[in-house]
């Protein structure tokens, strides 16, 4: 039998690592307060509110350039949307998948 891994919030850590990126940065935030010992978990969770919370920021500051900004923000929220599916597809199939740049932030940080 499979050793089962550590989790403070009584599900299994990939459907943990899944719901970090549901509600983005916000999501990635309260699993990363609520869960402590999980390495998996705090990855995951960590990966979401870098990349969502940086994906926001950086949408609400193209907002205020005309033209180009709408265009950037419509590659911005393509990106966000392939990472969050992304995001939840590795997570579940137990990946600790790393996005571009973000991910090895995080892994420096666990």
């Amino acid at each position: 039998m499979a050793e089962e891994k550590k989790k403070s919030l009584g599900m299994d850590e990939n459907i943990a690592g899944l719901l970090c990126y549901v509600a983005g940065w916000i999501s990635g935030l309260v699993f990363f307060l609520l869960e402590k010992e999980n390495k998996f978990v705090r990855f995951h969770a960590l990966q979401s509110i870098y990349t969502f919370l940086g994906l926001t920021v950086a949408m609400f500051v193209m907002g205020f350039i005309p033209i180009i900004g709408a265009f950037v923000n419509f590659l911005l929220s393509l990106a966000g949307l392939i990472a969050w599916i992304a995001g939840m597809i590795k997570a579940y199939e137990k990946e600790m998948y790393k996005f571009p740049i973000v991910g090895d932030i995080v892994s420096n940080q666990l």
